[in-house]
């Protein structure tokens, strides 16, 4: 029998605890070889408590309990660290809000093993997202044209958070270097992972806007992305990385 491929979907968390139980069986249902691994900066709502009763009785989930705040990329990042330092053959990133759907995963494995990337694109083959107001839509659809000019980056969605990458691919990049969070954490590690020669592909998903809990989005959010397209642009002209 073909060895299965390890596999681990990181899910970074503040105040998930409406979220949470739901979301770990949904994703621990899509594969007999998936482990789910939460990192929660230390929500007060108990997130962190309730991972830990699941992994009392379920050997699939981890936790890497952070304190305070420390943003999405570093949360990633310190997810990707415990799948290389693991020997994990592919890690997904994924939010926790029910906004990147779990039934969505096989497809992602199907694909993964052509290429080294896969995105979960909002904008190909039309505009799926839900229950986005027009304004913000307009916002996220023209950052990702404008990033796509700035930085020659062949993606259509490149701030999209549901993506998986070949642990292969991450072990060439410099994790250490890695200091962005939000939009911008997406678009340097696809922008790396795609000037480093590696294979790169979309798939179309439905994106839908959390149902429970509050959205982490900012203003600062925003800024940090559009200061990391010029800064990877001229990375990109001073040939760099």
């Amino acid at each position: 029998m073909e060895n299965l491929p390890k596999i681990l979907v990181v899910t970074p968390t503040y105040n998930e605890a409406e979220n949470i139980p739901k979301l770990i069986p949904a994703v621990l249902r899509q594969a007999p070889n998936i482990d789910v691994l939460i990192v929660d900066d230390g929500s007060p709502d108990g997130t962190g408590r309730i991972v830990k009763d699941i992994m009392a009785t379920n050997p699939h989930v981890r936790i890497i309990e952070r304190s305070g705040k420390q943003g999405l990329g570093t949360a990633y990042v310190a997810g990707f660290k415990y799948a290389i330092q693991n020997g994990y053959d592919y890690v997904f990133e994924m939010d926790a809000d029910f906004s990147h759907n779990p039934n969505d995963i096989p497809v992602f494995l199907s694909t993964i093993k052509d290429y080294d990337l896969v995105i979960g694109s909002r904008y190909i083959d039309g505009v799926r997202v839900l229950n986005w107001p027009m304004n913000r839509l307009l916002l996220s659809y023209s950052a990702n044209v404008y990033t796509q000019i700035i930085t020659g980056l062949p993606v259509h969605d490149a701030t999209g958070g549901f993506k998986c990458y070949r642990v292969e691919a991450l072990k060439t990049i410099d994790l250490d270097q890695i200091r962005s969070n939000g939009y911008a954490f997406q678009i340097e590690m696809s922008f790396k992972v795609w000037k480093k020669g590696f294979r790169l592909v979309e798939i179309p998903i439905v994106f839908a806007d959390r149902r429970l809990g509050s959205s982490k989005m900012s203003k600062h959010i925003v800024y940090e992305a559009v200061f990391m397209l010029w800064k990877l642009r001229l990375r990109s002209i001073l040939n760099r990385l």
